[in-house]
């Protein structure tokens, strides 16, 4: 890895970088062999809703093992399984991973990450400071009732298939068929596109 001018010649003052140096930069791509990509939905509805999803995001991205590809776009997305008017609205996005975690193991820093910002388990569909949930993991499919996948319910929620959609217009969820078909056969309403919040990917 040594520095090269227009023409093809090294430069001279440049010292060659340690293998070692050039191992790390490889690593903070590829991490380790074989990444797995996988896809993760976030989301929040208690406290600074956009703060918590990027605080997320970073979280999911120092994670050893993880990488961060790629950040939909936000949805504001009206509560859902509960009464019109409980709860505040959701912040939704979609993240795409590459990952040489097995899915449990990433289950598991998820739940840690939802940990991290205080979320509370006391009731299903309960409001929360933050939602990470595993939606695919490669093409794998399981009905293994900790962590089944694809998610039992992605299909069915435009929060999680209108974002996907944005990143991926190609996307498939597997046993499901094509993103876009599905987005096709669901209702809309209460998902909102927000152009004026943006997530960053992590530096």
């Amino acid at each position: 890895m040594t520095a090269f001018f227009a023409g093809g010649q090294s430069d001279p003052t440049v010292q060659p970088v340690p293998t070692s140096v050039v191992e790390k930069v490889d690593a903070a791509d590829t991490t380790l062999q074989n990444p797995k990509r996988a896809v993760i939905s976030i989301g929040s509805n208690l406290g600074n809703r956009l703060e918590n999803l990027q605080g997320a995001i970073d979280a999911l991205e120092d994670t050893p093992g993880v990488r961060v590809k790629a950040v939909s776009p936000v949805y504001e997305t009206e509560p859902w399984g509960v009464a019109p008017g409980s709860q505040s609205a959701y912040f939704n996005a979609v993240v795409v991973v590459k990952t040489t975690l097995p899915p449990s193991s990433l289950l598991e820093r998820a739940h840690a990450v939802e940990e991290a910002f205080h979320r509370v388990r006391d009731e299903r569909w309960g409001a929360r400071t933050l939602d990470v949930d595993i939606v695919a993991y490669a093409d794998v499919v399981s009905d293994d009732p900790v962590l089944t996948l694809p998610h039992p319910r992605a299909h069915e929620r435009a929060f999680v298939l209108a974002p996907w959609h944005d990143l991926d217009p190609e996307a498939q969820l597997p046993g499901r068929g094509p993103v876009a078909h599905l987005l096709d056969a669901v209702t809309r309403h209460g998902v909102t596109p927000r152009a004026d919040l943006e997530l960053r990917l992590p530096e």
